[in-house]
């Protein structure tokens, strides 16, 4: 329970009813609201699915004035991939769109983050708050240092996301260390005007809010798009290593302790 708003709860989903409710917020933005599709995508019963989800932990910001029954008291969600569970015979769901090598390669603790989203009805509230303080709890729990996960601007016109994905290349761009890319096929690059073309203000207003926090966090990018026609979006790759995070990234990532549990 969350003590301003005690008809929150924020906790990892237990059984097959949450993670459900989970898939039903996410057939409401991916799909319905966003126009996704996908093999697992059950239309009947309204949930988006994939293969992965058995492997993640789901955290879930829940409002309990909603129906439970109805699968309708789910309000947020983040989905979360320890890189110890995957094991050297598996693979991150990020891999069939990114050569995560160095990050599979770099020693470190991963931490794989995705399929998060907010119901239309809590946007521009403190529901991204919560789960991001949540996101914090769960990230020193299993002692991650490097988060990763892909991130969507929607459509996949590249041509017409020039300037935000231009901005990103030029000016977040992964350390070589940390720098994922772009599998070939509808891997695209991210280059695609000179840095003197672009126009902050616009690639900005042009950019995702997920993405800008990320950024604001010390976040950063990988080598290249990928067009993920499925969902019609343009995805790049964010990563963020910790232990680089300024003192005032830290407080902005985890200003107050969160339970989940």
């Amino acid at each position: 329970m969350i003590a301003e708003e005690p008809h929150l709860t924020l906790r990892l989903a237990r059984d097959d009813r949450d993670l459900r409710a989970a898939q039903r917020l996410r057939y409401r933005v991916f799909v319905t609201e966003l126009g996704g599709d996908g093999e697992l995508v059950d239309h009947d019963r309204q949930l988006e699915r994939d293969a992965f989800d058995p492997l993640f932990d789901h955290l879930l910001l829940i409002d309990d004035r909603r129906d439970a029954a109805a699968l309708d008291d789910v309000v947020g969600v983040y989905r979360l991939l320890p890189g110890e569970r995957v094991g050297p015979a598996g693979r991150f769901y990020s891999e069939g769109e990114y050569d995560l090598s160095p990050l599979k390669h770099s020693g470190r603790r991963l931490l794989e983050l995705g399929r998060s989203c907010v119901h239309p009805d809590y946007r521009g509230g403190t529901a991204m708050f919560h789960l991001w303080n949540g996101l914090a709890d769960y990230v020193a729990t299993h002692g991650a240092e490097v988060l990763f996960g892909t991130a969507s601007f929607h459509g996949a016109d590249i041509a017409a996301l020039a300037q935000p994905l231009s901005y990103l290349h030029h000016n977040h761009l992964a350390p070589k260390a940390l720098r994922v890319t772009a599998r070939p096929g509808d891997g695209q690059r991210m280059d695609l005007l000179p840095p003197e073309a672009i126009d902050r203000r616009q690639a900005m207003l042009a950019t995702p809010a997920l993405i800008k926090a990320y950024l604001r966090l010390g976040g950063c990018v990988g080598e290249g798009a990928w067009i993920d026609r499925a969902f019609n979006t343009t995805d790049v790759c964010l990563v963020m290593d910790t232990a680089q995070m300024s003192a005032r990234q830290r407080a902005l990532y985890a200003r107050r302790p969160a339970q989940a549990s």
